[in-house]
């Protein structure tokens, strides 16, 4: 990846006060610039890999990913995306470079070597500290997005309501989100195979194939 490929996908996580972005020139608010973008607040986002894959695979359709990040950043003003993933494969590592390339933030899960032939790819502790790790930190003042539909995720979610640090969790597929989730008010919630969403992130038919597309570097 270049020096600019890489300046172009990096995270600003660094409060401004009083700094121009654009046209403005004094903020009164704290804010945060990604891209060239303000946003007056800034969320993190947290993906359980495997529950998206499975999720929107049972439905027969897949994400364009760089289309993802860009709605993410729009939509719910998210400056870092947390991507993770249950076990490092060498078959995967065209996947890993394009999550990267598209503005992921690729976590994996640490294992002993008594589980790494088995492949647990359950990620949801480290999501959970990660995001306790956030609400811990003074300086940090993000509110916290969840892609997933896995249940074990309740208590996080119902506790960073009660803080006033959760902005919303996105279910990446309307029949099999946890029954857990019944009792969130519409506003915390929302489907990602619904139209409106879907017709945003979708990967081109013509690219379904291979679920993703390596983007390649122009010619000096």
């Amino acid at each position: 990846m270049s020096q600019t490929n890489e300046a172009n996908d990096s995270v600003y996580l660094e409060e401004l006060k009083g700094v121009k972005c654009g046209v403005a020139e004094k903020m009164r608010e704290k804010r945060l610039c990604y891209d060239g973008v303000m946003l007056k607040k800034s969320n993190i986002a947290f993906i359980d890999g495997q529950n998206l894959h499975l999720g929107t695979t049972k439905q027969q359709w897949k994400i364009d990913l760089r289309k993802f990040r860009t709605y993410l950043k729009d939509k719910y003003a998210v400056i870092e995306a947390r991507y993770h993933l249950g076990f490092v494969s060498e078959e995967e590592q065209d996947l890993y470079t394009n999550l990267q390339m598209c503005g992921f933030v690729v976590q994996f899960r640490e294992h002993g070597s008594a589980l790494k032939g088995k492949k647990k790819g359950n990620v949801d502790t480290d999501i959970v500290f990660e995001a306790m790790k956030i609400l811990t930190e003074k300086d940090v003042a993000h509110n916290i997005i969840l892609v997933s539909g896995d249940g074990d995720y309740r208590k996080l979610v119902d506790y960073l309501i009660e803080k006033k640090r959760f902005k919303k969790i996105l279910f990446p597929n309307r029949k099999f989100a946890s029954s857990l989730y019944k009792h969130l008010p519409p506003a915390y919630y929302d489907y990602l195979d619904s139209p409106g969403v879907r017709s945003k992130i979708a990967l081109n038919e013509k690219r379904q194939k291979t679920g993703f597309t390596i983007k390649k570097k122009r010619s000096p």
